[in-house]
């Protein structure tokens, strides 16, 4: 057994950990990275990337079954799902060295490709290393979630660490679970020219606001795809080499291919987290505001911290413990101004609070701001007119915004922007946005905001009157 001491150890090489990996080492720390399987992480290999890739693959397709608007004559795309497949490899393959254990190998990190498991409060024992550490950083992430669900065991099934492995189309996609996996693979694959059927046990997209996931669904179906909600799976069978889902209604879903999209789990099952006195929870590890687990020596990071399961979320915590661990400074994670968007067309992207959260916390206080795609121009010139933004507004400043459409994942980082530095409406009313593009929707909202106080208002119109009958 090889001893060895570090002021930093982090266990997880996936986004947080190597943002930490990376800092910690560039300002001076030792620093060991342990990572016993992929590095990059979920992200990198099985999630945001590769998603994004086979995503763009299918707005290809659907571009070219659907130009004729734009004076370009509809054709039937010639959909390679394998070749499709390819793209979204070497996309990774493209990235893969920016985590790469060389590249991190350079900045001073002792990378050990092992999986890590406490021993004591400051031990980590990692294959035939026993390493103790001043700090530790779990940043092991989550995995998908795997249902006790009865004759699952006896059917081939995909998750997202296995579906983009396949090269064979799909003939009929079976997926349960409508968040936005499901959503956003259930819209890749119908595109690709697959049939696709998702079956959710409650609401699709059903934690994000009702308006806005209603555009998000119509879309969906638009394109093809079918959709069960409030369709509980009761038992999945094989009913001669075809799977079959039934709910507890009774009702028999049938496809070629299934995949399993109900949920992520918190990766702690090898850290034997009692070893080190640190408390877990049913979401993953239980931290306080500054990331610390009940160990204070163990910190915990990303996915497996029990919170918002986002690689930049994962990124931020990472600038929490640079700040806490290497320099001693008081640092706190917040929520308030965390981003995030489902990767649908159209797009669907939230920050802070909805409008139902922003009525349940503010009541009369809260105001709503709202501004439609179709009267922006960018929009109308490119056929992109479906959607809405929506500013949830108290005192005069953004608690929280709605963006579904056209590159709602772009305009959100505004009112990140905005909630993370307590701006007001009219400091965004004061931007100036180049026309025309859609980010011409921010401003525009903003300025929805104070129409009526500008153009309703009696004593503005009177004030004006005024102005003009003595000014010279």
């Amino acid at each position: 057994m090889q001893e060895l001491k570090t002021d930093i150890l982090v266990i997880g090489a996936g986004s947080g950990g190597l943002s930490v990996a990376a800092g910690a080492s560039q300002m001076g720390a030792d620093v060991i990275l342990l990572e016993g399987h992929k590095m990059g992480g979920d992200c990198l290999n099985f999630g945001c990337v590769p998603s994004k890739a086979l995503i763009a693959s299918g707005k290809a397709a659907y571009g070219q079954a659907h130009s004729a608007a734009l004076g370009v004559a509809d054709v039937v795309p010639q959909v390679d799902y394998a070749a499709a497949k390819g793209h979204v490899h070497d996309v990774i393959a493209q990235i893969e060295p920016m985590d790469s254990q060389e590249r991190f190998e350079g900045f001073g990190v002792n990378v050990i490709r092992e999986f890590g498991s406490f021993v004591s409060p400051t031990q980590v024992q990692a294959g035939d290393n026993m390493i103790t550490a001043r700090r530790i950083v779990i940043a092991t992430g989550s995995s998908p979630l795997v249902p006790p669900i009865p004759g699952l065991d006896q059917v081939p099934f995909y998750t997202n660490e296995t579906i983009f492995d396949l090269r064979d189309k799909p003939e009929h996609l079976l997926i349960i679970g409508g968040g936005p996996i499901g959503m956003e693979m259930a819209q890749a694959h119908v595109r690709l020219g697959c049939k696709v059927t998702v079956v959710e046990g409650l609401k699709a997209l059903g934690k994000d606001d009702p308006e806005a996931a209603a555009v998000v669904l119509d879309s969906l179906r638009a394109d093809g795809v079918v959709i069960h909600e409030q369709a509980m799976v009761a038992q999945i069978r094989d009913n001669k080499g075809a799977i079959e889902i039934v709910t507890e209604a009774g009702e028999i879903y049938s496809g070629s291919h299934l995949l399993l999209a109900a949920g992520r789990k918190a990766n702690t099952d090898r850290l034997n987290l009692k070893a080190a006195g640190i408390e877990p929870t049913r979401n993953g590890i239980k931290v306080d505001d500054a990331l610390r687990t009940t160990n204070r020596r163990v910190y915990a990071i990303g996915d497996v911290a029990g919170g918002l399961q986002f690689t930049h979320v994962a990124g931020y915590h990472a600038g929490i413990i640079i700040r806490s661990a290497l320099f001693g400074l008081p640092s706190k994670a917040k929520a308030a101004h965390i981003p995030w968007a489902t990767y649908t067309d159209p797009e669907l992207a939230q920050v802070g609070l909805t409008e139902a959260q922003a009525r349940e916390q503010h009541g009369d206080k809260v105001e709503i701001a709202r501004f439609d795609y179709h009267h922006n121009d960018r929009a109308i010139s490119e056929r992109k007119t479906k959607g809405f933004i929506k500013v949830m507004v108290v005192k005069g400043r953004p608690v929280g915004a709605t963006i579904v459409g056209h590159q709602a994942g772009e305009l959100i980082n505004l009112w990140s922007l905005a909630l993370a530095n307590n701006l007001k409406m009219s400091q965004i009313a004061a931007m100036v946005s180049p026309y025309p593009t859609i980010g011409e929707l921010n401003k525009r909202v903003a300025g929805a905001y104070f129409s009526p106080r500008l153009f309703e208002n009696q004593m503005v119109k009177q004030v004006v009157r005024f102005v003009q009958r003595w000014m010279p």
